[in-house]
């Protein structure tokens, strides 16, 4: 099973095991993990499911999709070029097993 670790600005975790194919976005919502909104639902349309995935995952994950490309600049936290990523489009034992992000902290009002 999936092992997803959610760094919050105030250094707590929240980590989540979420059934296979179920979104980074979605396993947050789940549980509720605190900054991540998802707004629209997981249709690729807001950007409040933005994170910045740490260094060590980066390229374990599949490339970012040009629909993504464009989301990420709308995103209320500057975007980090390598590390944005939005949890929508990321899926539990398909793109990973293990992952650990950082939530940006404008998004934990």
């Amino acid at each position: 099973m999936a092992k997803i670790t959610f760094h919050q600005p105030d250094g707590s975790l929240d980590v989540v095991e979420p059934p296979p194919g179920t979104s980074i976005m979605r396993a947050a919502l789940g549980h509720p993990v605190k900054g991540i909104i998802g707004e629209c639902g997981g249709n690729l349309m807001c950007a409040t499911c933005h994170v910045f995935v740490r260094e060590e995952f980066v390229d374990g994950l599949p490339p970012i999709s040009e629909d993504e490309e464009d989301m990420l600049e709308c995103t209320s936290e500057p975007r980090d070029e390598r590390r944005s990523r939005l949890t929508c489009k990321i899926l539990a034992d398909v793109d990973f097993d293990l992952v650990e992000v950082d939530i940006p902290r404008t998004q934990t009002f």
